[in-house]
C-alpha cells in the first residue's frame, strides 16, 4: 500500500463511500469493508446500547463503523455544542443531538459524499432537527475557534495521516474549560509503526493507529491537560480499542 498521505486519504474516502452505500442500499459494513480487520464483533453497532439503536433508522445503525461508543465517556449536558470528527452515517451526531436537546447543536464533519448524503436522510428520518453536517476533513475544521463544548469521534483519529493537526484543530474549536471524549484504536508502546501495519490495513483502523505514548504525546503538545488513554477491548494482537479523554485548560 501507498504511504503517501494524499494516497492514504483517498484509499481511506473510497472505502468509506462503498461502506456509505452498502449501508444506504441495506447492508452492514465494519470498520471500513470487508477488507478491514476480521474481528466484527469489536467494531459497529454493537457497542451501542440497545435502546440507542433502537431509536434511530435502520441506516444509520448499520452505517457505524467504529471502535466504541464516544457517548458513553464524553458525559454530554443539555445546551452544548458537539462536534463529531469524521460522523460517517451519523450515529453518534444524532444520538449527540438528543442527549444536548433543543437549546443544544450537533455537527457532523466528514470528507466523504456518499456518508454526507446518508447522513442527511438518516437525520431526516430521526426527525432530528438541532444538526447539522460540513464537509470538511478532520485535519482542516470548517468551524471557528472556540464554538464547541464536546469534540467526539469514533475510530476515525488513526486514519488521519496528519494527527498533530487534528489535535490542535480539537483543541482551536473547544471553548476554554471544553473536552475531547472519544474512542479510537491504540497500539502497545512496544509496536512498531511496522509491526501495527502487519496487523492490518490502514482503512481499517489498525496500520495508522497511534500508540498510548504517541497518543498522550500529541494531545499534551496540542495543550490539552487531564489526558486519559483507557483500553476497553483489544481488537488484534497489541492493538486496543480504547477511551481517551482530555481537556482545554479554561484558563
Amino acid at each position: 500500500m501507498s504511504e503517501n498521505p494524499a494516497d492514504l486519504r483517498e484509499i481511506v474516502r473510497e472505502r468509506y463511500a462503498a461502506a456509505a452505500l452498502q449501508a444506504a442500499g441495506g447492508g452492514s459494513t465494519c470498520c471500513g469493508g470487508p477488507q478491514a480487520i476480521d474481528v466484527d464483533e469489536n467494531f459497529g453497532a454493537t457497542l451501542y446500547a440497545a435502546h440507542e439503536r433502537d431509536e434511530l433508522p435502520a441506516e444509520a445503525v448499520a452505517a457505524s463503523l467504529g471502535c466504541g461508543n464516544p457517548l458513553a465517556v464524553a458525559d454530554l449536558r443539555e445546551g452544548e455544542r458537539v462536534l463529531d470528527l469524521g460522523s460517517g452515517g451519523g450515529i453518534d451526531v444524532l444520538l449527540s443531538a438528543r442527549r444536548v436537546g433543543p437549546a443544544g447543536k450537533a455537527y457532523g464533519l466528514d470528507m466523504t459524499e456518499e456518508m454526507l448524503a446518508l447522513a442527511l436522510a438518516n437525520a431526516r428520518k430521526a426527525g432530528v432537527a438541532n444538526v447539522e453536517f460540513l464537509k470538511g476533513t478532520i485535519e482542516a475544521v470548517p468551524l471557528p475557534a472556540r464554538t464547541i463544548d464536546v469534540v467526539i469521534s469514533n475510530c476515525v483519529v488513526n486514519l488521519s495521516t496528519d494527527k498533530p493537526a487534528v489535535f490542535a484543530e480539537a483543541f482551536r474549536v473547544l471553548v476554554p474549560g471544553g473536552r475531547i471524549g472519544i474512542t479510537d484504536i491504540v497500539a502497545d508502546d512496544a509496536l512498531s509503526p511496522a509491526e501495527r501495519a502487519g496487523r492490518g490495513d490502514y482503512a481499517g483502523c489498525i496500520a495508522g493507529a497511534l500508540s498510548f505514548a504517541e497518543y498522550r504525546e500529541g494531545l499534551e503538545a496540542a495543550g490539552f491537560t487531564d489526558v486519559e488513554i483507557t483500553p476497553t477491548h483489544a481488537v488484534a494482537d497489541g492493538m486496543h480499542s480504547a477511551v481517551v479523554r482530555g481537556v482545554k485548560p479554561a484558563a
